[in-house]
């Protein structure tokens, strides 16, 4: 069974197929447009017989690889394509490849139309669904991007098979982060089902990435712009980027350690009851993912002083009051740098 929504925006409308296999790419291609793939050197170790029927644009792999000089290349390469903005560019990847992928074709000529491949699981519940694509710079997560939603979005959760281990459980911290701050039957059914879901069951997993997008659709829709409700998705991200920067850890990671320490925020701070912390907890160390972190306060503090979200002196948390129910705290930095000690 194929799974579809539709993400409606102001100026466009995005397509996600949930259980769709990549071989049918070529049904939701643009007939009679130059196709051009851009992916990385690990999908086409799987997947390269069949994307070679297109011109495709290796990048680089790992975080390493998400700034500039990238864009610079994709640039280069799609001029030698002779891509315009009669093209149709294809980003078959996980997080990295459709981030990156997404703001260079998002500013090339300014702007030609894409589509996703997600073959992660963290890419399709987050990174590919949403119309964010941006880069690293300056040692800092994701200060210059876009908001352009792609024409479709692509997932076969039958590519998950193939990812490593800590890559499946990476995607995980994404999921129980749509169901802390919005669904708390998902948050149950996530308890229920640990063991499947690590398995691969393939109906739990669909489940999983149908539910996660429906909570991501819904809050995009109200606020593609990032100017309100959309916050509420940061849930982890605050406090998760600046461990990411500081120790290299992968994202789904540092998001895991990042809602332990706003979970613990909000203990106090709105009256998150500490059962329910514990709840959290137990969840994310169910999955494999961490709780803890060596990045020390001072690193944190470095780091969030640079995020894109901070607004002059304060921040804006996101934290919980009940599991599935979330809310917008500006906070100041000062009082973070006062007690961020204590959650950690």
């Amino acid at each position: 069974m194929i799974y579809q929504q539709i993400i409606y925006t102001d100026k466009s409308e995005s397509m996600i197929l949930v259980g769709e296999s990549y071989q049918n790419l070529s049904a939701y291609l643009p007939e009679g447009k130059q196709v051009i793939v851009i992916t990385d050197a690990n999908i086409m170790a799987y997947y390269g017989d069949f994307l070679k029927q297109y011109p495709v644009i290796e990048i680089g792999t790992g975080e390493q690889n998400k700034n500039i000089d990238t864009i610079v290349s994709i640039y280069d390469h799609l001029l030698r394509l002779n891509a315009d903005r009669h093209s149709f560019i294809v980003a078959v990847g996980g997080g990295i490849v459709c981030d990156v992928a997404g703001f260079a074709v998002s500013t090339f000529m300014r702007g030609i139309p894409f589509g996703f491949v997600s073959t992660t699981l963290l890419a399709q519940v987050d990174a590919s669904v949403g119309g964010k694509n941006g880069i690293n710079f300056g040692g800092f997560k994701n200060m210059v991007g876009t908001f352009n939603q792609p024409r479709f979005v692509l997932c076969d959760t039958d590519m998950i098979r193939t990812l490593p281990s800590t890559e499946f459980i990476s995607g995980f911290a994404e999921i129980i982060k749509s169901a802390a701050i919005r669904n708390v039957h998902l948050f149950e059914y996530l308890e229920q089902n640990v063991e499947k879901a690590l398995a691969g069951d393939r109906e739990v997993l669909q489940h999983l990435v149908i539910e996660s997008i429906k909570i991501k659709a819904e809050i995009v829709e109200n606020d593609e712009h990032e100017q309100g409700e959309r916050k509420i998705l940061n849930f982890g991200h605050t406090f998760g980027h600046a461990i990411e920067v500081q120790t290299g850890v992968s994202h789904g990671f540092a998001v895991s350690v990042g809602m332990v320490i706003a979970a613990r925020w909000s203990v106090y701070a709105c009256g998150f009851p500490e059962d329910q912390l514990c709840r959290l907890e137990r969840l994310l160390m169910a999955f494999g993912l961490p709780t803890t972190t060596t990045a020390t306060r001072e690193e944190i503090l470095h780091a969030l002083l640079k995020d894109k979200k901070r607004e002059k002196d304060s921040v804006s948390l996101i934290l919980l009051k009940e599991i599935g129910v979330s809310e917008i705290r500006k906070t100041p930095i000062s009082e973070i740098e006062e007690k961020i000690e204590k959650v950690l």
